[in-house]
Formats: C-alpha cells, structure tokens, sequence
C-alpha cells in the first residue's frame, strides 16, 4: 500500500488533477444513487432525460465550485482543515443545486433524497483525501527522526505544521510552561508539562529540543536556556521574529542558539542619533569589509543609508561574498545607497587615497588588521606591516583626501601587550595620536574592545566543530578568561563611539564580566547535548566529550585588560568609556616609524621587537603568558 502511494505521489502534478476530477465525478455519481437507493430500498427505479440533467447540472456545478476554491490546485498530502471546510461547502452548494435541478426538470428525486446525498457525499469525496495525507505522513513519519518543541504558542504550533509537512524532522511533542495549555491537541500533538520530559525522552527518543519562543525577553530567555540546558538532549531554535518579517529566515528552519544564548549577556538598544551621524547621507569607506567585524559594520552602516560605501577588501572571495549579501539587502530595503567593491591592500596609500577623493568619503571605518595571535606571532613583519604601517597609510590618505571622521577598531589585547599582534595595534594607537597632535582636520578616534563571539577567531565555532567530531574541545588553560562581546553589538558600539569621539581619543567598551572559556566549553557541550568527561578538578568521569587543556600558547595572556591606566570616565553612552593614555608627538612617532620601517625591510625580527620594547606600547614578551 505504502509503495503504491509513493508511486501515485509521485507521478505529474496535471495527472494528479485528472485523476481528482474523474474520481470526484465518480463519487458524486455514486452518491446520488446510493441516496436515492437508500431512499427507496431498492435500485430500481426509472433514469429518464431529467433525471440524466439534473445529474449532470449537479456534477458540473461541485466540479466547478471545486476548482472555484482551488481544491485541485492544493496538494492532497498537506490538505488540512481548511481544505476539509471547503469540501463541505461545495457539497452544501452541490445539494442546493441538486434540490433546483430537479425541480426545474421535473426529475424523479424525493424531497429527502438531497440530504442523504450531502452525507454520501461528504464521505466519498472527503475521506480518500484524509486517508492519503494520513497515509503520506505515517510512511515518511517512519524515516524522520523525532524531535520535541518547546512553545506551544504561535511560534510553536507554526514550527509544528511546518516540521509535519516537511521531509527533515518529526514533531512528536510539545512543552509549554503554561498550565492552560497543558493537555491540548495540536495538530495532532500533545502539549506535556517539562516534568513529563523524562518519560517522554525514554519514550520517543527524539533527536532535539526545538525552542519555539520568541515572545519573551533576553533575560527571560537566558534564564529558560539555562535550564534547559541541563537536559540531556541537544537543543536549537527556530529564527527570530525579525528574521522571519524580513524574509531572511523562515519559520521551519532550524539552527544552533544564538551566540547571545552561550554568552548569557543582554545589549544596551543603540541611540538612533549617533549611529546615523557620521553615516547618514555621507559617503563611508570600510577597510577589512569582508572579514567578521568589517563585514557586520558593512550590514551596520547599510541600515544607516549612507549615500555610499566604498568596501576595501584585500581578499578578493571575501570581498565578493559580502558585496552580494548587501546588494541583496539594499533591494529589500529599497535604498539608493551606492555600493563600490574595491579590491586592495591597506598598505598601498597611493590606491586608499585614490578611492577616497573619487568617492568623496567623508567617514572612514578602518577594520583591516591581521589579528590572530600564533599567526603574527610567527609572522611579525607582515604583522607589523599590516597592523602599523597599513593604518598609517590609510590615515595619511585620510588627511589627503579631506575625510573628517576616522575610527580605528582596536583590541583588549592592545593592552600591556605579551604578544606581537598586540603591541602592533597599541602602536597603531599611538600613530593616530601622533597624527591627531599633527592636525585637526580628521578626527581619528580608537575603539578597544575584546573577544567577539562567532568572529572568524572566536572559540566558538571551533568548539563547535570539535564537539561535532566527538572531541576533544581543547581549552588552553583551566583558569583562562576572556571578555566577549556579539559582533552586532560590538558593530554598533564603534559606530556610536566614533559619533561622539574628540580627535585622539581611545574609546573602551564595557564588556561585561569575563568569561571563563572552560565555562563556555561546557555549557556549548550541554547545549548540543552532550555531557563533558571531566569533573571540576580536571578529574575524568563518563560523559561523552574530554576537554582537552593544550598550555597558553607563546605570548597569549591568561586574563585579559582593556585600560593600561586607571583613568577612565564615562560618557553619554552608558556601554562606551573614554580612557587618557600616553602618547607621543609625531616627531617622536615618526623617528619611531623610520626605524620600524629599516627593521621590517631587512626581516630583523630582534630590532623589530627591541623598537616595540622601547616604544611607549607596553609591550612585555613571555614564553607563557602570565
């Protein structure tokens, strides 16, 4: 039977329509002549011409009213109530016009015989379209797996639907908190209180807990992620209700928790005023558009409309890939905004400064910077190329070409560096400083942050990938700490600061509380699932992924800092601090930026390290860390 309906599904959509009209023709046929039999109590009985047009008129008309409602352009296998209703409609239509017929041409049908009809009908044309769903669903049901929802609101009875007609996945339950839901039917499923969980696991063997919930707050929502995460069972959800509005995502797509979800930290809403002001109507350049924090400035700024945007880009995939998505988004948006995919190095001032002039660019996003630390670490001169003489070459082009605002996105581990990478950006600092005593007609202003969750160097998509693979998650150290932040957030925030900086500013965000890395490992572990095999002390017990701890590698820091100094103060945005650090003039800058310059191009990675040592940057080289 089964395979005879896989066959029968999977024939031509216009032969499926025939077979439709040819059975409901058949049906009502039989209809009313089972009516008019059970009428009688016998089959004999005369057809005569009006009985032959009054059969035909009543055919014709529910055929017609059938097509009217567009029962044979709806798939049978994901026909639904709805669909259900408009059969009774057209049968009830179908019996008036039986009951007219007949009279009109004076046809042997007895005043009874059209309600016997209706009910003949309702069941010859209604129940083989039930059994064919039902029997499509119980044959593919058998090759989904089974998943749970939690949310039995709109958002879940939506994914519910969705899941059941869908190939991926088998809702087999629903949780829902609220005890007024509680014993209800949802397309067929039950709503079941959390305490039901175990049974019901044990029971079904589903393979995830979808979280269908997108009508609370961040810290509700944290709060709910948190306890379920100590559920033995991998969870994801379903999109947010923007993502869905704005057709980025549909409502049966389902997908790991937000980042914002392992982090457990909830953002301060953006001021509109300062993330327009220097983008507005203004031509904007981003350096570094196609990596992870240039490309979320690039989606920032968009919204913004500036008049332009110029996207500079040193990798030529990256580049094309985040040039798409904002073409694609500009026409959602329906704006004007001109966008320039330029290709280039943040090193060639000539073609930065060129760019700059032909477009006008007025705001100056300078994201471009080598930042994974083994790497720079094992490659200091293109580091130092990059990260210093790079932002060099770019503000210089920036005071050429008349920009008036430019931001630096700079780093925590600017901060009393142990490594290269970070004494790079510390020194980059210290050049838009000089720069700013030289003049004033560019506003150059820095914005240190930490860690963002999801970027291109971030922990978690490689623990993530780890956890996949059945482990190790490798953890440097046990004790390790780092701040995070979301890329949007992190987005926003240097947008606002460099709305509201001063020529030479540092800007510092307030990243929160650190968070233990070992921490997250786990509760990433939990969260997919799993359970770690290490206890607390280190100790190994069963579980099902090892944490794996690999030492701090050559100039990585067991805690991280964003201040060098103590003096901090506030200002208007209550997640952006200002902090006044030394500097030094840019006579003093350049004689240092002369020497760099000999060290680099003569690969003398000791002269490199001694000028850093010697420059204000703080810089202090150990094998571990500490």
């Amino acid at each position: 039977m089964y395979h005879s309906l896989k066959n029968l599904l999977k024939i031509r959509r216009f032969q499926k329509r025939v077979i439709n009209v040819i059975y409901d023709i058949i049906a009502i046929t039989f209809s009313l002549y089972f009516a008019v039999v059970v009428r009688l109590g016998h089959d004999n009985f005369p057809i005569r011409d009006p009985e032959v047009y009054s059969w035909i008129v009543t055919v014709v008309v529910t055929i017609a009213i059938f097509v009217k409602l567009g029962l044979y352009r709806a798939v049978i296998r994901y026909m639904m109530v709805a669909a259900l209703g408009h059969i009774f409609l057209a049968v009830i239509i179908s019996t008036v016009t039986l009951m007219i017929s007949s009279f009109l041409f004076h046809s042997f049908v007895p005043r009874s015989v059209p309600f016997i009809f209706a009910g003949f009908a309702v069941l010859m044309l209604g129940t083989p379209r039930i059994l064919i769903r039902n029997y499509y669903h119980q044959y593919y049901r058998r090759n989904k797996p089974n998943v749970f929802i939690y949310g039995a609101g709109a958002t879940g009875r939506e994914l519910a639907y969705s899941l059941t007609n869908g190939e991926e996945y088998n809702p087999a339950i629903l949780f829902d908190d609220d005890p007024k839901k509680i014993g209800q039917i949802i397309y067929g499923l039950r709503v079941h209180p959390i305490s039901d969980f175990p049974h019901l696991q044990s029971l079904y063997q589903p393979v995830k807990l979808l979280l269908a919930i997108n009508n609370i707050n961040k810290g509700e929502r944290l709060r709910l992620v948190d306890r379920l995460s100590n559920w033995p069972i991998e969870l994801q959800s379903v999109p947010s209700v923007e993502d869905i509005a704005t057709g980025r995502a549909q409502i049966g797509e389902i997908k790991d928790l937000d980042i914002a979800d392992l982090l457990g930290r909830t953002q301060v809403d953006p001021s509109p005023e300062l993330l327009s002001q220097n983008i507005t109507d203004k031509s904007v350049m981003i350096t570094g558009a196609g990596g992870s924090i240039g490309s979320e400035l690039c989606r920032q700024i968009l919204r913004q409309n500036p008049k332009s945007m110029v996207l500079f880009e040193l990798n030529e995939y990256n580049l094309y890939k985040i040039d798409q998505e904002l073409q694609q988004a500009k026409k959602h948006l329906k704006l004007g905004t001109q966008i320039i995919a330029a290709l280039g190095s943040v090193q060639c001032q000539n073609r930065v400064e060129k760019l700059m002039q032909f477009y006008q660019v007025e705001t100056v996003y300078h994201a471009a910077a080598y930042k994974h630390v083994p790497l720079v670490e094992d490659n200091i001169v293109e580091g130092i190329r990059n990260n210093v003489f790079g932002t060099w070459c770019v503000a210089e082009a920036a005071i050429k070409s008349g920009v008036k605002n430019f931001t630096l996105i700079s780093t925590d581990k600017a901060v009393r560096p142990t490594n290269v990478m970070g004494a790079s950006k510390r020194l980059a600092e210290l050049v838009l400083q000089a720069l700013a005593h030289r003049q004033t007609q560019t506003c150059f202003t820095m914005v240190r942050f930490g860690n963002v969750l999801g970027s291109s160097g971030s922990v978690v998509p490689l623990f993530k990938q780890q956890i996949r693979k059945g482990g190790p998650v490798t953890v440097t150290h046990p004790d390790i700490t780092r701040f995070f932040m979301l890329i949007p957030e992190a987005a926003q925030l240097v947008i606002q600061a460099g709305a509201i900086g001063h020529n030479g500013q540092v800007f510092v965000l307030d990243m929160g509380e650190p968070v233990k890395i070992l921490d997250l490992a786990k509760r990433m572990i939990h969260l997919m699932g799993m359970t770690e095999k290490c206890t607390e002390e280190g100790e190994k017990k069963e579980g099902d992924i090892e944490i794996k701890f690999t030492g701090l590698r050559p100039g990585e820091k067991l805690y991280e800092e964003l201040l060098i100094g103590n003096n901090v103060t506030g200002t208007c945005h209550p997640k952006i601090m200002t902090a006044s650090e030394e500097s030094l003039s840019w006579q003093e800058m350049e004689v240092v930026i002369k020497q760099l310059d000999t060290c680099c191009h003569d690969f003398d990675l000791e002269c490199i390290k001694r000028i850093l040592l010697e420059t204000p940057t703080g810089y202090m080289p150990t094998e571990n860390g500490y």
